[in-house]
C-alpha cells in the first residue's frame, strides 16, 4: 500500500511540470516574497508610489510583493544593499534621483555605480520641484524672490546637501547671479516646510508631492512662486515654469523607477519591467498618483533606455555638484 501511494505520489509530480518549476528555482517567484526596497523612510512619495504598486505588480506576476524601507545616507544605503543582493529576482530597489541621480556628484566614494551595479527595469513616476514660499510672503512673483536673493539676501531650504532642490538651486544661483541666496539644508521635506511655516526661512526648493492641500483651497498655507516641470499644474494652471522663464537647463524633477541588481535574468527582468508598465497604465493607480501631483512619463522608459536616462540625469548634476564644491558628510 505504501508503494502504490508512493507511486502514485512520484506520477502525479511528474505529470504536473509546473509544480515541480513552482518548487524548484527555475519558477519566478516561487519560494518568498519579492522585496522592493524604498531607500527612505515611510510617507515619501516614492514609499506611497511603491505601496500602491505593489498589490498589481504581484498579481501579474504571480507573488508576493512587499515594500521595505531602508533608509539613510540620501537614499545611499537602501540602494547599496540591492547592489550587493544576489540576482535572483527577491530584491528590487527605487531607483530614485537622489541615490542614483545626484548622489554620484557629492558621495566622494559611493559604494556602487548607479548604473552598471543594477537591471534597470523601468521609469515609474516623478514630480516637479518648485520654489514656494508662505502664503503670507511679500515675495508675489519669482522676480521678486530673485531681486531678494540679489540683495538683502533669502533664504531657501530643501531636504537635504546634495538633493536636486540644492543643486538646482545652485545652478540658478550661478545662472542668475543670486549672490545672497542662503542655502539651509534638511533631514527631509517635511522638516522644511516646517521651518518655511514658522519663518526660520524664507523659501523652499522641493518636490510637490503631496503639498498640493498646503498650496490650494481652504487648508492653504504656502505659495508656489514657479514650477519645475514639463507642464503646469491643473490644480495650479496659473503658475510659471522655469523653464519659460528662460532657465531651461535648471529643469528637473525627482523621479523613481524600479531597478534589481546586475545581473538580473533577462526573463525575470523582463516580467517585473512588463508588470510595472501595466501597472502604472492602470486609471485607478494614474488617479492617486495625480492627487499628489505624481505622474508617469508620457511614454514607457524600460530597459537600457531607463539606464540611459539614469546615465545622462546623473552625469549632469554631478557636473553641477563637482562646479559649486558640494559634497554630502
Amino acid at each position: 500500500m505504501q508503494r502504490r501511494t508512493l507511486l502514485a505520489a512520484t506520477a502525479g509530480l511528474l505529470a504536473a511540470p509546473g509544480l515541480l518549476r513552482a518548487q524548484g528555482s527555475g519558477a519566478w517567484p516561487s519560494r518568498q516574497a519579492v522585496r522592493i526596497v524604498v531607500p527612505f523612510p515611510p510617507a515619501g512619495f516614492s514609499d506611497f508610489v511603491s505601496r500602491i504598486l505593489t498589490a498589481p505588480i504581484g498579481a501579474t506576476i504571480g507573488g508576493n510583493v512587499v515594500v521595505e524601507n531602508r533608509p539613510g545616507a540620501g537614499g545611499t544605503v537602501g540602494a547599496d544593499n540591492v547592489a550587493k543582493s544576489p540576482a535572483d529576482g527577491y530584491s528590487f530597489i527605487v531607483s530614485h534621483v537622489s541615490p542614483h541621480g545626484t548622489a554620484p556628484g557629492v558621495y566622494p566614494q559611493l559604494p556602487y555605480d548607479p548604473v552598471t551595479d543594477f537591471t534597470h527595469c523601468a521609469f515609474v513616476c516623478d514630480t516637479p520641484t518648485a520654489v514656494m514660499v508662505r502664503k503670507d510672503s511679500p515675495f508675489q512673483t519669482f522676480e521678486d524672490w530673485m531681486a531678494a536673493a540679489k540683495g538683502r539676501g533669502v533664504r531657501v531650504g530643501t531636504s537635504g546637501i546634495g538633493s536636486i532642490g540644492h543643486l538646482q538651486s545652485e545652478l540658478l544661483s550661478r545662472r542668475a547671479g543670486l549672490s545672497k541666496l542662503e542655502h539651509v539644508p534638511y533631514r527631509g521635506t517635511a522638516p522644511a516646510v516646517q521651518d518655511l511655516l514658522g519663518g526660520t526661512i524664507e523659501s523652499i526648493f522641493e518636490p510637490v508631492a503631496g503639498l498640493i492641500p498646503q498650496l490650494t483651497g481652504s487648508g492653504q498655507t504656502m505659495r508656489m512662486l514657479v514650477l519645475s516641470g514639463r507642464a503646469p499644474l491643473a490644480a495650479l494652471p496659473d503658475v510659471p515654469l522655469l523653464g519659460a522663464k528662460g532657465y531651461e537647463e535648471v529643469v528637473a524633477t525627482a523621479w523613481m523607477g524600479f531597478s534589481g541588481p546586475k545581473g538580473l535574468p533577462p526573463e525575470i527582468a523582463r516580467r517585473m519591467t512588463e508588470a510595472t508598465v501595466a501597472a502604472v497604465a492602470r486609471p485607478e493607480i494614474q488617479a492617486r498618483m495625480g492627487e499628489l501631483a505624481v505622474f508617469p512619463a508620457p511614454q514607457p522608459l524600460t530597459g537600457e533606455p531607463y539606464a540611459a536616462f539614469i546615465r545622462d540625469f546623473s552625469a549632469k548634476w554631478t557636473a553641477v555638484a563637482k562646479a559649486a564644491n558640494i559634497v554630502a558628510s
